[in-house]
């Protein structure tokens, strides 16, 4: 990745976590979500997000709730990053679930 899809990754991340952590009641029906990776594209014309879902009673159904409102979530996150990028890229949301992943290789080791 270059520098500027590095730089450009960095903010959309920093600011989708306090998003995600100021309206979790709403978005996420309780559970948490943390942003753990994002990706540009070459030409920053999408962002691929890698997140995890914790504490929820069905992350699925959360993970779904927030792939629904992805283009609000967009919306939202560019007002607030306006004045740092020129172009909001669009948000792809993808599951993180190596966290699922190492513990379930931590309790085949036990």
């Amino acid at each position: 990745m270059s520098i500027r899809q590095e730089k450009i990754a960095g903010v959309i991340k920093k600011e989708l976590g306090k998003y995600f952590q100021l309206n979790a009641i709403s978005i996420c029906k309780g559970a948490m979500i943390t942003v753990t990776t994002v990706r540009m594209s070459p030409d920053l014309s999408i962002a691929k997000v890698y997140i995890s879902i914790f504490g929820g009673n069905n992350n699925d159904e959360s993970f779904d709730h927030v792939i629904t409102q992805s283009k609000f979530i967009r919306h939202e996150i560019s007002k607030i990053v306006r004045n740092q990028l020129r172009k909001m890229p669009e948000l792809r949301f993808f599951r993180d679930d190596s966290f699922d992943y190492a513990q379930k290789i931590d309790n085949l080791l036990k």
